[in-house]
């Protein structure tokens, strides 16, 4: 209340500078019959009325559209047939009260007036007959609109589609000027804060990479220095010395091929010496000195030769 108050005083503070002193004396006599400060729909839908009892048709198209531009075209686009059904609506009870009252050239105006925006809606098409229609009261296709039922019932539907409306707008930028005031003062005040920390985290990069180039150099000479103490200390290594990790020393290291030859020598003196044993049988059979023939001589003869028993004994000898 306080702050509607605040805001008539400026407005009246305005017209004053402007000279609107029409304007003015309208003001105050509106704020003295007033009595309640806030907006109710029944003022605009009594305006509306009193148009259409008048047959201001100039009056009532411009509160229309007065309100289609500043209120109903920011709805949702669902709205659009319920605007544009109250429109029609709101022009047909203006009709039907100028024929109700005989007066035809208030109808005549409105066809002459209106026709070139009504002639496109299907809606419209019968009522171009309506100016010629005698006892139109009567007329199937407009005796709903002269019964009481329809006209109570369309101003009434007007009526809580304004009060609808005016409850879910957001107040007019005039009302919310020290809102709107004390809203800019605060986000200057986070733009100079925030101003503010962007220039101190652009000195702290800078002083970083003014750091970055000293602590390179440093850290490139020491890189270089513990390089040559680590080659001196290899130079002093020797390869016998370093091992895996955690892996003990091989043994013996035996070459697969040598074992093979060993083998192969094996096999090869065994046969050797079965091949000198052959020959040795041979040469005693083939000499008569057998051991066989000389067990049949000892069977035959009691004495012996001395030289075929050294013989037969050197071959057994041989033998075993």
């Amino acid at each position: 209340m306080a702050q509607v108050s605040f805001l008539d005083n400026l407005l009246r503070e305005y017209l004053v500078f402007r000279g609107f002193s029409s304007t003015l004396k309208a003001l105050d006599l509106e704020q003295r019959t007033e009595k309640d400060q806030h907006f109710r729909a029944e003022r605009v839908l009594e305006q509306f009325t009193n148009a259409v009892q008048t047959y201001d048709l100039h009056g009532l198209r411009s509160l229309w559209l007065h309100l289609d531009n500043n209120l109903f075209t920011k709805l949702d686009h669902t709205y659009a047939v319920a605007v544009k059904k109250l429109e029609n609506s709101l022009l047909k009870y203006y009709l039907v009260t100028a024929y109700s009252n005989n007066k035809s050239d208030k109808i005549s105006e409105f066809f002459n007036k209106m026709a070139g925006e009504l002639q496109q809606q299907s809606e419209w098409k019968d009522w171009f007959y309506f100016p010629f229609c005698k006892n139109a009261e009567e007329s199937p296709s407009f005796a709903l609109y002269f019964t009481k039922q329809w006209q109570d019932t369309s101003l009434l539907s007007l009526r809580n589609f304004l009060t609808t409306v005016y409850q879910c707008l957001p107040q007019p930028t005039f009302v919310r000027a020290e809102q709107e005031a004390a809203h800019m003062q605060r986000l200057s005040e986070d733009n100079t804060g925030l101003r503010a920390r962007l220039l101190h985290a652009q000195q702290e990069l800078q002083q970083q990479a003014q750091q970055q180039p000293v602590s390179g150099s440093s850290h490139n000479l020491s890189g270089d220095g513990s390089t040559r103490r680590r080659s001196v200390y290899r130079h002093q290594q020797s390869l016998n010395d370093i091992l895996p990790f955690d892996i003990s020393p091989p043994g013996h290291i035996v070459d697969d091929f040598c074992i093979i030859a060993s083998e192969a020598n094996s096999v090869s003196q065994a046969s050797d010496a079965q091949a000198r044993g052959l020959k040795l049988l041979i040469r005693n059979i083939g000499s008569g000195s057998s051991p066989v023939l000389g067990r049949k001589d000892q069977a035959a003869s009691s004495v012996g030769d001395k030289s075929s028993k050294r013989r037969s004994g050197s071959v057994g000898r041989s033998w075993i």
